[in-house]
């Protein structure tokens, strides 16, 4: 388990256990006749002009402009098999959930959690915790299904949470704001593990030490109303701690 010395925190082991030619002919056509070939000055002048091709670094940069048009959204959304896990919250917080593509990739998947933090802990103390986030299928008329694009499974902005078979509220999407932002750009160079990070130093009522625990999920897409997320931890034969399913009833 590799962990940063720089936002670890030896207490929070107690709590948790834890990738040519150019358009131009070069023979000028001419004119025959029965006596003698003869060019025909006009004709030659007009046909030797070449036609302009776009030069090759401008064809690139216009495709690289074309292609940055949808690429922000597209990252933010895309995930493979393999995706980047953080947890994380103030002591006295809510619980919030993020899914990278990458570590350094923006969350394709950021929710807030009506379970403190500190009883999350708790359960996983415990042993094995699987969290089911449920929200309902919208329900749309015949006539405007054709017009209507499908939501994604992981744009959907309400769940309600079960944890361990309890029901623990509601968990909510969230935009990466600054301050989340914050947060996974202070763990990016983790892979795996749990620890501490210090108070950002304002005024903010909410503020103070943020715990988090960071892991590596294995992703499974069941259909688009269904998909999984585990935990694998290297330290217990491969066995998930911490299981999160997405079910759209």
């Amino acid at each position: 388990m590799a962990t940063s010395s720089q936002y670890s925190s030896s207490s929070s082991k107690r709590h948790f256990h834890w990738t040519n030619k150019v358009g131009s002919d070069d023979e000028v056509p001419t004119f025959k006749s029965e006596e003698k070939k003869e060019e025909h000055p006009k004709s030659n002048l007009s046909m030797q002009t070449p036609k302009k091709r776009l030069p090759a670094l401008a064809v690139s940069r216009l495709r690289l402009a074309l292609a940055a048009l949808g690429r922000n959204r597209s990252q933010s959304l895309s995930l493979g098999s393999r995706v980047v896990g953080t947890l994380f919250g103030n002591r006295r917080g809510h619980v919030h959930f993020a899914f990278q593509k990458e570590p350094n990739s923006p969350p394709a998947f950021l929710i807030e959690l009506a379970t403190p933090i500190s009883g999350l802990v708790k359960e996983m103390a415990s042993g094995l915790v699987r969290i089911a986030l449920e929200c309902d299928k919208a329900e749309i008329k015949e006539e405007e299904k054709n017009n209507k694009a499908a939501v994604r499974l992981l744009e959907e902005p309400m769940w309600r949470t079960y944890c361990n078979g309890k029901k623990s509220g509601f968990a909510t999407r969230r935009e990466c704001g600054p301050k989340e932002l914050k947060i996974l750009k202070a763990v990016e160079p983790i892979s795996m593990g749990a620890g501490v990070l210090p108070a950002a130093g304002d005024h903010e009522a909410d503020d103070g030490e943020v715990m988090y625990m960071r892991a590596k999920f294995e992703r499974i897409v069941g259909s688009r109303d269904s998909e999984a997320f585990y935990m694998m931890n290297p330290d217990s034969n491969g066995t998930p701690e911490l299981s999160i399913y997405l079910l759209r009833v």
